[in-house]
């Protein structure tokens, strides 16, 4: 089993995840494009595809940030997917593959930044990897946008402040708008490359402040994002 992460930012890490990949002896590799690596030239060296999150859009252009290139990834993902390859995606990663396998990328109703509710759907319920999931539990959040759907699409989570918070788009491929992998070291990292957005956006609903984002606990998310991925890379 070889896990392949790619990541956008260095203060959107894998968080919890790298805890379950480093705890279980799988063996792991990075394209940490903001360092200037290169993404895998196919998808023949990783079991794995992670496509973790970040400021920028499927949309950004390479104009506009010179070490992300979102047509290069998202075909990287499409190659992935077609050929049977686990594929996990987190917030923006969650958009690329919406966008990579024809869906496009919305506006969430709300922006979510904090530890909030998340309810599955009937959907959600029924899904192999998620039956371990209470019906409505707290998870992490810090976005403004959410994945589009495809034909083969399948909502399993939603939250009061958006309705695509897990989707499946194929038998291994999961997107997850939503941060399981938060942890007190990711939060603290995320607030400090964050101080401008978290005082433009404190009165939104659903946008909690520095110092109850440092108090949340996020180890029960990790604990049900250890136990999906398990399931996921032994199936």
């Amino acid at each position: 089993m070889h896990i392949h992460i790619i990541m956008h930012e260095a203060f959107e890490s894998p968080g919890a995840i790298l805890q379950w990949i480093e705890s279980r002896g799988i063996n792991h590799s990075y394209s940490r494009l903001y360092e200037g690596d290169k993404l895998p030239v196919n998808a023949d060296s990783f079991d794995v595809l992670l496509v973790m999150g970040g400021p920028q859009s499927p949309d950004t252009t390479l104009e506009e940030c010179p070490y992300f290139d979102s047509e290069a990834e998202q075909k990287l993902i499409r190659t992935s997917v077609n050929k049977g390859k686990i594929v996990l995606g987190i917030c923006l990663g969650a958009q690329m593959i919406s966008n990579a396998l024809g869906g496009q990328t919305q506006a969430s109703p709300e922006k979510e930044i904090g530890l909030f509710e998340i309810k599955l759907t009937d959907e959600g319920k029924k899904d192999a990897f998620l039956t371990h999931l209470p019906n409505h539990f707290k998870c992490g959040h810090w976005h403004g946008d959410m994945p589009g759907l495809t034909n083969d699409a399948v909502v399993l989570a939603h939250s009061e402040g958006c309705p695509r918070q897990i989707i499946r788009f194929a038998p291994k491929v999961y997107a997850f708008q939503c941060h399981f992998e938060f942890t007190p070291s990711t939060i603290e990292d995320m607030i400090k490359n964050s101080l401008e957005e978290l005082e433009r956006e404190k009165d939104k609903p659903f946008v909690q402040a520095p110092a109850q984002l440092r108090t949340n606990d996020y180890s029960i998310a990790n604990q049900l994002l250890f136990e999906f991925l398990d399931r996921l890379v032994k199936q």
